[in-house]
């Protein structure tokens, strides 16, 4: 059964062994971080921090650190429900077959059961702080050059200033003072359109910031739902039961009854502060930039409250057990707004955003494209950089084989797409501008158009250090850096040793980048962007479509400009070293 608030959650982690309470007294900044890094690389438990300096709260992190801890918050009836939606829908189709609508009478009255209701015993309500004080609460700084504390686990709810549809989103908060935060409200996310519209109205936005509440309406906040749709219906979908709300004593908005903290207050329409940096899941530190402002005008919280927190950097962590159980949960409803999608996977190594693939069916020459326009065009999908589309159903988690598929069919004179002159990632820092940069598409569909070599023979030029092979098709060399050569990568097209492998990266570190596949694409996909790094050995174009000739090289080295790579610092790293027996010598 589903979990109504966190603490619930919590204790049945405690009663499975699957939580470690750390009473020894640690510090927020950074102490904290780097233990659960160390211990999520471990497939580790969750852990409950109990003595915290700075803050009466006790700190709850890695919660969703494994896939079985994901499955216990997050899984029941609401998942299965999720999953026969496809069925239902199909089966209830003109022309209406009336037994079949007899037959699900008992899954449609689950509508009935699901949504918001309110109430008036409000565990949120318990004790409010006006004026608030944010330095109180146990905020985390999680790398060395971080601007400064962030809230990285806040569920911001807005209203559509006119409509009234509300949004459930997860944005981070920078701490500023004990009244204001940044508010990362990304390009393309349900948020920063309500604030769009707030601008144009010249209105403060009203906003409320619950931490915890019922595990469902995280996954929620972070699902990438089409604009309109309810996050708090899918909540109460996977709860299975209806959200709590409770009413605001000072605000517009409705309290999350069953949070442990509430941050009620506004962002004004005009007001920026510079943000940042932040070590983001990309791995790397987004750089300062200006972003809106909350103003907090109360906190709420419970009876002795849960602070909950989470930790991101270099792929894999916690995000990315969450974001592939939404992944897999939401596959069923991916052929209802996109019918020629059967199947689609964004890549968690890459950042989510960096790449996808997807099973799309062709009836007609190109139909290919009409699924990649979908795909491009649908919410946060939108975002995505890099897109592999095949025409077999396969496990598209076993990215090697995807690869392999779409090298032997791709032909380059015509099955590679890239798109300038585009929205990006606030997060890519590989295209000109913040927020600007290129997509690429690539096909593999019908027959094989080539065999695939799977050893590397012959001598490299001499500039180049090191020959991979990553899989079957495609090679990963290292040479130069971007700065002493930038011009390598069209030399390397040019090299009658490569020819015959249609794939090519330039990679820092060909040992690193081919070592495992997670370091594969992450090494590869957060480093390059395609309409400034992609070579072949001729280009020509026709019909405005540029015709490549293999072997095509993605030079995916470090760029001058590019954010740098998070890392634990030195000083952090000898104080863990020091005090590890000591966090867990009192269990």
């Amino acid at each position: 059964m589903p979990f109504a608030d966190l603490q619930t959650y919590i204790t049945a982690l405690r009663n499975r062994n699957d939580l470690v309470e750390i009473n020894t007294y640690v510090d927020p900044y950074l102490e904290i971080p780097e233990i659960h890094r160390r211990v999520i690389a471990e497939s580790g438990p969750a852990l409950l921090f109990t003595n915290v300096q700075g803050s009466p709260y006790p700190v709850a992190t890695n919660l969703f650190g494994t896939k079985e801890r994901v499955e216990l918050a997050f899984a029941g009836a609401g998942a299965n429900f999720i999953a026969n939606i496809k069925q239902v829908i199909q089966d209830l189709m003109p022309p209406l077959n009336f037994d079949k609508l007899w037959t699900e009478r008992g899954f449609l009255n689950k509508f009935l059961t699901v949504g918001t209701k309110y109430t008036k015993k409000s565990p949120i309500t318990s004790h409010m702080q006006i004026p608030p004080m944010l330095q109180e609460l146990p905020v985390l700084t999680t790398w060395k050059k971080d601007g400064g504390p962030f809230l990285t686990l806040p569920l911001v709810y807005t209203e559509h200033p006119e409509t009234g549809a509300h949004n459930l989103g997860m944005y981070r908060m920078q701490i500023y003072d004990n009244s204001h935060t940044g508010m990362h409200m990304q390009i393309g996310r349900g948020g920063g359109f309500h604030l769009h519209r707030a601008r144009q109205l010249n209105k403060n936005l009203p906003v409320n910031v619950f931490l915890g509440g019922p595990p469902t309406a995280i996954l929620a906040a972070i699902a990438p739902m089409p604009e309109n749709m309810p996050e708090l219906m899918l909540a109460s979908f996977l709860l299975d039961d209806k959200i709590k709300l409770t009413h605001n004593p000072i605000g517009p908005l409705p309290l999350l009854a069953q949070a442990e903290f509430a941050l009620v207050g506004y962002v004004h329409p005009e007001q920026v502060l510079p943000e940042g940096p932040f070590g983001d899941h990309y791995g790397y530190y987004s750089l300062q930039h200006e972003y809106p402002v909350f103003t907090c005008e109360a906190v709420f919280n419970r009876k002795n409250p849960i602070f909950p927190a989470t930790i991101v950097g270099k792929p894999c962590q916690e995000d990315y057990f969450i974001g592939n159980y939404v992944q897999e949960l939401l596959s069923p409803l991916f052929p209802l707004a996109m019918p020629t999608v059967k199947n689609l996977w964004s890549y968690g190594e890459t950042g989510y955003h960096s790449l996808a693939a997807a099973v799309v069916e062709e009836r007609y020459k190109r139909e290919a494209m009409v699924s990649a326009f979908r795909i491009l065009g649908e919410g946060q999908l939108s975002l995505t950089k890099f897109l592999l589309l095949i025409d077999r159903e396969m496990d598209l988690k076993n990215f090697r084989g995807v690869l392999e598929y779409i090298l032997e069919r791709t032909d380059f004179n015509t099955d590679f797409f890239v798109f300038s002159n585009l929205s990006m990632d606030t997060l890519d820092y590989t295209g000109p501008k913040i927020n600007e940069g290129s997509k690429a598409v690539m096909l593999g569909m019908g027959q094989p158009v080539r065999g695939l070599p799977s050893e590397f023979h012959g001598e490299p030029p001499a500039n180049i250090t090191d020959v991979r092979v990553f899989c079957s098709g495609c090679l990963v060399v290292s040479g130069p850096s971007f700065s002493e050569d930038p011009e390598a990568p069209e030399r390397i097209a040019n090299t009658p040793t490569f020819f015959g492998w249609p794939l090519i990266i330039f990679a820092d570190d060909a040992k690193f980048s081919t070592s495992t596949v997670q370091n594969f694409l992450w090494s590869t996909f957060t480093r390059f962007e395609p309409a400034a790094d992609i070579y072949s050995r001729s280009t020509t174009v026709h019909r405005f479509h540029p015709r490549l000739q293999s072997p095509v090289v993605i030079d995916a080295r470090t760029k001058p400009g590019f954010p740098e790579e998070v890392t634990c610092d030195e000083e952090t790293k000898k104080l863990v070293d020091a005090r590890w027996t000591d966090y867990f010598s009192k269990r």
